[in-house]
């Protein structure tokens, strides 16, 4: 029986957020919530760990990753949030616009789910 990795969260999230409250203590670039910003990348990769590559994934672990990143920019005063905002809107947007390709696949959840609802077919009913 394969481990569930949804098991891998709870565990990584506290090492994620130990890491950034070691960060802050020890003062390393001392204007970066480093817990925040680490959780956000954090959760963006965890997402494809836990979901794999999918049109919901797709959209979820990048638009993370992005946020994390721009949070960075805007703590180090490199980029003003009336800058940030719009920016991460656009990321969203343009992350909903790739996962509308064929190429990527839908989720096995919602698969499983509307198989799972398929009413019977003629011959299932003798």
């Amino acid at each position: 029986m394969k481990p569930d990795k949804k098991t891998l969260v709870p565990p990584i999230l506290m090492i994620t957020v130990g890491a950034g409250w070691l960060l802050t203590t020890l003062g390393i670039e001392p204007e970066i919530d480093w817990i925040w910003t680490l959780t956000l990348a954090v959760a963006g990769v965890m997402t494809f760990a836990v979901g794999g590559l999918d049109k919901v994934t797709m959209v979820v672990g990048p638009f993370f990753i992005v946020a994390s990143c721009l949070s960075v920019l805007r703590q180090t005063d490199r980029l003003q949030p009336n800058v940030e905002v719009p920016v991460i809107v656009i990321v969203a947007g343009l992350l909903l616009l790739i996962a509308r390709s064929p190429a990527v696949p839908m989720p096995s959840w919602i698969l499983d789910d509307a198989q799972g609802s398929k009413p019977p077919a003629d011959s299932d009913r003798k």
